[in-house]
């Protein structure tokens, strides 16, 4: 199966940034399909909140009824596997940007939730996964096509190993994060002001 992206739009992303619907569609791509009651147990809310954000989601094709419920239960699913945007794809619309700027921050803290978590019990994993996973960081001295470039590589290269476990029952999901920003943010390309 290949990896399924899409990439936002004005009105999805402005959907999307909000506290409930950010978490509910990172549970049914963590997890899989869901009702609203179990996805409800899961954040600790209402039913009844979580069917309504389930539903602005689906509003924009972000999930979709699987069509496997029972009875009035629907079985939710994301429409994709991971979604995102170009930096400059909301520069006309200031209520996409803000939207857009809330879910980068709001994706940096449930990595460091994540991450902090894993931190916590990283000694308890036998020393073979210790040892294969883990953080690193580098500098790359790159022009923009090259740093997109250096994006599509690293997208290659997670989507090779997606299901490279599949079937053995040492295999654990892992969840792979990448950040890449200036090293000298406040030296702005161009900017005359330098």
């Amino acid at each position: 199966m290949s990896w399924s992206h899409t990439e936002l739009t004005n009105e999805s992303v402005k959907v999307l940034a909000h506290p409930l619907r950010s978490r509910l569609l990172t549970l049914l791509r963590r997890d899989g399909p869901s009702s609203a009651t179990a996805l409800a147990r899961e954040l600790a809310t209402n039913t009844g909140a979580t069917s309504y954000h389930l539903r602005r989601l689906e509003s924009v094709g972000l999930v979709e009824d699987t069509g496997e419920g029972r009875g009035k239960e629907r079985l939710w699913r994301p429409t994709t596997e991971s979604h995102g945007w170009q930096g400059s794809a909301f520069s006309g619309d200031e209520d996409a940007r803000t939207a857009a700027g809330w879910l980068v921050r709001d994706y940096h803290r449930q990595f460091d939730t994540a991450y902090s978590r894993w931190l916590d019990v990283e000694e308890a994993w036998p020393a073979e996964w210790q040892d294969a996973i883990g953080m690193s960081d580098a500098w790359v001295e790159v022009n923009p096509e090259q740093a997109a470039e250096m994006r599509e590589e690293l997208t290659a290269v997670v989507e090779r190993y997606k299901n490279a476990g599949t079937g053995d029952p040492r295999a654990r999901r892992i969840h792979v994060w990448r950040f890449a920003f200036p090293l000298e943010p406040d030296a702005v390309p161009g900017d005359a002001r330098r």
